[in-house]
């Protein structure tokens, strides 16, 4: 699949979760977001965005970058909903402009496109709790 067509289809999925959620269908909305997160679509763009930004030659502390296509295809293998745990963050210090420095937490390739593909899916529906009586 094209990374255009990756774009249609998961564009077309946001737009239908938002008219969902604008008729108060929530768990329709919560049906398509789930759709969203498991598409080949949208871990395919999430994958792009990981290795297409600036900070895609930065390995975490697997050391794994993602350079090539055949990696982009091992990511997606990789991106599953179920079981997902992120890894530790490699972390070093950077100079401030006061001349000391601070901690950054540099994450996995994986983790990086977790969170990607997360925040591809719109979150407007409301959380609910579940009464006491229910529980």
């Amino acid at each position: 699949m094209a990374i255009e067509t990756a774009r249609y289809h998961v564009h077309r999925l946001q737009r239908r979760i938002a008219k969902a959620v604008d008729q108060k269908r929530y768990n329709k909305a919560r049906a398509l977001q789930r759709l969203l997160t498991s598409s080949h679509a949208g871990k395919l763009l999430a994958a792009h965005r990981v290795m297409h930004n600036r900070g895609r030659k930065t390995p975490g502390i697997d050391g794994v970058t993602w350079q090539w296509s055949q990696d982009r295809a091992e990511a997606i293998q990789s991106l599953r909903r179920r079981g997902y745990r992120a890894q530790p963050l490699r972390r070093i210090s950077i100079p401030k402009a006061n001349g000391k420095e601070r901690p950054l937490g540099i994450p996995t390739m994986v983790d990086r496109a977790a969170q990607t593909l997360d925040c591809r899916r719109p979150a407007t529906v409301p959380y609910r709790p579940v009464p006491q009586n229910l529980r």
